[in-house]
């Protein structure tokens, strides 16, 4: 074998080694591909302000503090869906361990009706919250727990005699909030609400007071 194939073989040889080398380094440095084809929320990917709106079911209970003068078994089931907006902001304020604050307001057609003799139509007419966040960053989800402040607009009817109320309590609850790009995602959360008690003016100055449950869907947009 003469020196030029010698040259040659040897030539051949170190380009296959090169070629090999970065061929390695290629798949070791490439991103793992998502065959899911979903978005991926990276550590600290729920920082920063939102807004979003949701739908929901409720129901809950309207209490006669007065002992039963004017409801049979001192209450009252009333229940309907809720359509809402929600203006909130999250802070990473550890690793894995997200802070924020969340305010909503919501339309309600939650009722409930108790006939003659009572004649009794409540309406919540709409509820509200200023609340605190507590969630865990889990990449693409966040579970969370929420607690704060509640208020209700209602209003009863005794027989024709209307007379309609806020209501001020608290509220608190959990959900989680799932990414779905990297500034929208869905929120699903149930909340336990007690709204105290007011007096309404029926045909007799009334006590009543009103807790309720809710499960609503959501979807939120980071800005």
């Amino acid at each position: 074998m003469n020196r030029f194939s010698l040259t040659l073989l040897a030539g051949v040889a170190v380009l296959s080694v090169v070629s090999g080398a970065q061929a390695a380094d290629l798949l070791v440095n490439s991103p793992a591909p998502n065959y899911g084809g979903g978005y991926s929320s990276p550590a600290g990917g729920w920082d920063g302000a939102y807004i979003g709106g949701f739908l929901g079911y409720g129901w809950g209970t309207v209490l006669d503090d007065d002992g039963g003068f004017l409801l049979d078994d001192d209450k009252l089931a009333a229940d309907g869906f809720l359509v809402g907006a929600t203006l909130g902001a999250n802070f990473t304020v550890a690793p894995g361990f997200v802070l924020g604050a969340a305010g909503d307001v919501a339309w309600s057609n939650m009722s409930g009706y108790e006939p003659a003799p009572t004649d009794l139509d409540v309406d919540v007419n709409w509820t509200g919250s200023l609340r605190g966040r507590a969630g865990f960053d889990g990449g693409m989800f966040m579970p969370y727990l929420t607690a704060g402040v509640a208020v209700a607009g209602v209003t009863a009817n005794e027989a024709g005699n209307e007379s309609g109320q806020m209501h001020f309590g608290w509220t608190a609850g959990g959900g989680v909030e799932v990414a779905a790009t990297e500034n929208l995602s869905v929120d699903l959360q149930y909340r336990y609400s007690d709204y105290g008690s007011a007096t309404y003016e029926l045909v007799t100055d009334t006590d009543l007071s009103l807790t309720t449950h809710a499960l609503t869907a959501g979807v939120n947009f980071k800005f």
